[in-house]
């Protein structure tokens, strides 16, 4: 009851934020030598990040399935920001849910020689009817893990190499979602199933599936990391109840009439404090060194591996899926 009138009053935490701190509120500013990659930002708290670290100097590139809707964001991050230089804001193709598109996302990335500070794996996907990529693999799953799963291991290199030669801790922020705790049941036995089609399809389950596997992402790659001595981190974040694009699916009435009520109530949050956390945990110097953790109203939650248990999921699916990788590019892991 007691964090519950917290959120809904906006009680600042430890950080001094709280779940009313806006992302402008809550980011550093003077960031003119960092480059960032955020995904999902052709609109809601991905376009919102994109603009805050706009505003605050950061080169961004906006990866985007929709080139169109990209760059109708970009035109308007560089109209509310102070960032008028459009060269600074690149928007590269990429489809989350091919693997082969993040393979040449990358290499088109790496061909324009810029340092990578900053990876926002923020991209989400709802999907209501059950659908698969192009490679087989169910659609929520694909965009929401798998893709990014494959897009930071092999941008891994390029941002530990930055970090090196700039000595600026490099940071990757996973967007994850506290429905990742309504999953239940064997994840391997789920994972195992992931590209039957003939299966029943729960899309709430498979949401929650695929957010889970963002929190256990951070966990196995902040382990490797740390065996690295890599001066880059990883954390995820909860951004909390937001109306975005990720509910456009079942747009209506009902819906509008449900997110018009938790509105009132103070339990959703506007775009810019669902865009907080992010822009915390991306640009904030207190979350400097802090590596695997959980991050929600811009404060730390404590380790990820202690909000699952589950340190041997964690190894487990990351083997896993190095196997679906490997199987749908044709090329070992390393």
């Amino acid at each position: 009851m007691l964090e519950m009138f917290k959120y809904l009053v906006g009680s600042a935490g430890a950080s001094g934020y709280g779940s009313k701190s806006t992302a402008e509120e809550v980011s550093e500013s003077c960031m003119n030598s960092i480059t960032a990659i955020v995904t999902g930002a052709t609109s809601g708290i991905g376009e919102e990040t994109a603009r805050v670290l706009a505003k605050r100097g950061v080169r961004i590139i906006i990866p985007a399935r929709n080139l169109k809707a990209a760059e109708e964001a970009k035109a308007r991050i560089v109209s509310e920001s102070d960032c008028f230089d459009h060269s600074r804001i690149t928007v590269m193709a990429l489809d989350l849910s091919s693997v082969n598109s993040v393979v040449n996302f990358v290499s088109n990335f790496e061909s324009l020689n810029l340092p990578l500070n900053l990876l926002i794996n923020n991209a989400g996907r709802f999907c209501y009817e059950h659908a698969f990529s192009e490679d087989g693999i169910e659609m929520t799953f694909a965009t929401n893990y798998l893709g990014h799963f494959l897009l930071t291991k092999l941008l891994l290199n390029r941002m530990i190499e930055t970090a090196k030669s700039t000595g600026v801790q490099g940071r990757i922020v996973n967007v994850t979602s506290n429905i990742h705790s309504w999953f239940s049941g064997d994840i391997f036995e789920y994972l195992g199933q992931i590209s039957q089609k003939n299966r029943v399809y729960d899309s709430t389950r498979a949401y929650a599936f695929s957010k889970l596997a963002n929190v256990l992402h951070t966990v196995q790659l902040a382990h490797k990391l740390q065996e690295m001595k890599a001066n880059v981190t990883v954390n995820c974040v909860h951004p909390g109840v937001v109306k975005t694009n990720l509910n456009r699916e079942r747009e209506g009435f009902v819906t509008d009439l449900i997110f018009y009520m938790t509105s009132k109530s103070r339990l959703l949050k506007t775009i810019p404090e669902g865009a907080a956390t992010t822009c915390y945990v991306a640009t904030n110097r207190n979350v400097e060194n802090v590596n695997g953790n959980y991050f929600a109203d811009c404060n730390d939650q404590g380790s990820c591996e202690c909000k699952t248990k589950s340190a041997h999921l964690a190894e487990g699916l990351w083997s896993a899926s190095e196997t679906i990788v490997s199987t749908l590019t044709g090329k070992p892991q390393p």
